[in-house]
């Protein structure tokens, strides 16, 4: 199976403006995310950086990453891999992982483990993975995403409530999972999903992927047993991550 992974780079962040650019260990951001999938051993020929900005592809050009320029109007980054599936041409039955690229600490081996995921079970056109919750504020907090799958791996809903609901034991965490924001498609499975309209669910849930369950495509989910690091979001999220990191 022929395997891409695209990074989307968004510029114009509303939380943290530029982060793309941010600098870790003299390094931006992207630059070390692009790392961690060149660990999980993907070749960097086969890795693209998909931004909306000429600052940001001019960044990666000087680093020697593959680099390219989409439309600024995209309301996703799934619409922003769509693009660069297309004009690309890749084949349909491409497999792309949509790795963020606001993750610098994002695990190589999850990216591994969810590559051989969907090669395995391409009964799913679309994959992810989630971890198990392991505590009763994650649970609560709605920034949080929970993810609902059955005993063979098959996502059944993702929400930012308290789910699935224990009516006997409201504390007991076995079988609950945090999603992760990591995506695996066929370009065929990409372009079936960009083509829908955003579903009811998804705009109540503020949650992208609600629109292929909506619609009938089904979500594989791998369970990673590792904790995965929180991404960059704000400004103290950016202090924290750059300091774990310089101070490796």
């Amino acid at each position: 199976m022929n395997i891409k992974v695209v990074i989307p780079a968004r510029h114009g962040s509303t939380r943290l403006p530029y982060k793309p650019l941010l600098l870790i260990d003299k390094y931006p951001i992207f630059w070390h995310v692009v790392q961690r999938v060149i660990e999980s051993g993907i070749d960097i020929d086969d890795i693209i950086l998909a931004t909306d900005h000429a600052d940001i592809e001019l960044a990666a050009k000087k680093l020697n990453i593959p680099v390219v320029m989409t439309s600024s109007e995209h309301q996703s980054g799934t619409d922003r891999l769509n693009e660069v599936s297309k004009s690309l041409g890749w084949s349909e039955d491409t497999l792309i992982l949509n790795v963020q690229g606001d993750e610098p600490l994002i695990p190589h081996q999850l990216i591994k483990q969810l590559t051989k995921f969907a090669q395995k079970n391409t009964r799913y056109p679309i994959c992810t993975a989630v971890i198990p919750l392991r505590n009763l504020t994650s649970l609560n907090n709605p920034n949080v995403v929970k993810a609902v799958i059955t005993s063979n791996g098959k996502a059944l809903y993702f929400s930012r409530s308290p789910v699935p609901f224990d009516r006997d034991n409201v504390d007991d965490l076995s079988g609950l999972y945090r999603h992760i924001g990591i995506y695996s498609y066929t370009v065929r499975s990409l372009s079936d999903f960009c083509s829908f309209p955003s579903s009811f669910l998804e705009q109540k849930e503020k949650l992208e992927q609600l629109r292929a369950l909506e619609n009938d495509i089904a979500i594989g989910a791998m369970v990673f047993s590792d904790d995965v690091p929180h991404g960059i979001d704000t400004q103290d999220d950016y202090e924290t991550v750059k300091k774990l990191m310089e101070n490796k």
